[in-house]
Formats: structure tokens, sequence, C-alpha cells
């Protein structure tokens, strides 16, 4: 049975962090009734917690709207998602951690409208974000479709988390992004090298005008952008991602030449990775298998 996830991408402005969620609700109804056959709704990075004014006004606001896993927000946004059937990543949202350390996490809702993932972003771009770095990186499977890993904005900049993702079985990544700066001309060329050193599709979401640079895009294992924002106004991006074709880029190879996770045979030696303190090891290049319905 084929493989295919089919997804609605918002690039949309942030909703102010104070705002009821009843207007996100009816903008998450809105895009079902345009697109009733999709699986996968995604917003960009702080689309619920958008936040003016100056640095240190906005980060007293982010404070504010910061909220424990268990708090309400979360308690509506996975009704939402039960209430309306579909897998719903909401944007990140400020989360407050049991010791009160503030977290840029994304958040993934299932159909039946429970949490199902969460990710703390590891790299906050300092020193403007007032986040405290996540330290675990996160996959979770979508049933019948596969396996998909968060990274959030400046992640992107490190293929560490990239790659890692891909090691631990993801076949797409979703970014959500709220780049506000000229270097998204960049993310985009970032968005497509994680794509095919590490065949798989990449989602990168980023917020529209007034606030973000826009310019979200979808890539496929190969490289290839197969929808694209061609610039920061409002619009929607949906696709059918083929999560089979991962697994034929990684079996048949990039352009039908190059199988990178199958580059070592268990009788190479390791290679010492003296940045990290670590190693490559051989035996445990190939990344772990999602699983197949």
């Amino acid at each position: 049975m084929p493989r295919l996830l089919p997804i609605v991408a918002a690039q949309v402005a942030p909703r102010p962090a104070a705002t009821a969620l009843d207007g996100f609700a009816s903008e998450v109804t809105e895009l079902l009734a345009a697109h009733p056959e999709t699986r996968l709704v995604i917003h960009p990075e702080m689309h619920l917690c958008g936040v003016d004014g100056t640095t240190e006004e906005r980060h007293e606001l982010l404070q504010a709207a910061a909220e424990p896993l268990d708090g309400p927000r979360t308690r509506q946004l996975a009704e939402l998602a039960g209430d309306l059937g579909v897998w719903l990543f909401p944007g990140t949202v400020c989360e407050r951690g049991s010791d009160g350390a503030l977290f840029n996490t994304a958040l993934a809702f299932s159909p039946e409208g429970r949490l199902v993932a969460s990710y703390r972003k590891i790299f906050p771009w300092r020193p403007y974000e007032p986040y405290d770095p996540g330290d675990s990186f996160v996959v979770f499977d979508i049933p019948e479709a596969g396996r998909i890993g968060f990274a959030i904005c400046y992640d992107s900049w490190f293929p560490e988390v990239a790659r890692q993702l891909a090691w631990l079985g993801a076949e797409v990544i979703v970014n959500q992004v709220e780049t506000t700066t000229a270097d998204r001309e960049q993310e985009l060329v970032l968005a497509r090298a994680h794509a095919i050193v590490n065949q798989l599709h990449v989602v990168s979401v980023n917020a529209a005008a007034p606030v973000g640079t826009g310019r979200s895009l979808i890539v496929d294992p190969e490289g290839r952008v197969t929808a694209e924002a061609p610039d920061a106004e409002p619009v929607v991006l949906t696709e059918v991602l083929d999560l089979d074709q991962v697994t034929r880029t990684r079996t048949l190879g990039t352009a039908g030449l190059n199988r990178m996770w199958e580059q070592f045979t268990d009788a190479d030696a390791p290679i010492e990775l003296p940045l990290y303190a670590g190693r490559i090891d051989p035996r445990r290049w190939r990344p772990a298998s999602a699983p197949r319905a």
C-alpha cells in the first residue's frame, strides 16, 4: 500500500499571544474545508505566540504566554485536532518547564485528540531569543505513512540535527520557522541540502509578512523543490508526500547513484570525531527503520 501523506503548510503571520484559540480553530477548519483530503496541517514557528515591541517587551510577553505542556492551551489544541480528525502541528509555543525554564516547543497532535510528541528547540537564536535550549531529538510515527522529525528554525543551520533525525528513522523533517531577517535565502539552500544528504522530505514553513519573510518550501528526497511560496505574502502550500520515495532514494541512490547510508561496511574501522568526543561506528551508521504499514 502506498505511503502517501497529504499535507497543508500555512504560510501565515503569527496570531497575537493573548488571542483566544477560537480564531485559530476557525483558521484550521477553513483550511480543511478547502483541502478535505489533508491528513496533516502545519503552521509556522510561534504561530500562536506572536509578540511585538522592543526586545525587552517581547521577552516579557513571551514569558507571560508560557504554559506547561499539561496546561489549557495544549488541552484545547488536542481537542481541536480530535474534533477535526487531523494531525495538527499548530506552530511552536512558549512552554514553561517544571523548573521555570522557557522553551520554544513544537507540538504534534493526533486525529484522536492526543499530544503525541513535543520537541524543545535545541538551538535558540542567541542572543535574540530568550529560550533555554532543549536537549533531545524527537521523531514519531504517523500510522500508515511514516516517521516525522521536528526541527525549529535556527536548528536548520546545524547539520547535526537533520543527520540525527534521519539516523533515528525520520523520513520527513518538519522545520517550523519564523525568520524575519535577510538570511531566508540561505535557509532555502539548507533545506534542500538536508533533504539531499539525508535522503528525506523537508517541509520548511516560514511566517508570512509583515512579521516573517515567507518563502516556505517543500523538498523531496532527491532535493527537488515540489512546492514553494514565491514571496512573503500569506499562502497555503499543498503537497502529497510520498514516503516510499525515501525508501526508493535510499535503496537506489540519489539520481540513481549516491547511497550515503551504505557508505560503510562492518569491516571498516571507526572514524574518530574529536569535535564531538565520539566517533562514527560503521556498524551503527545506517538509520533506524521506520515502521511500514
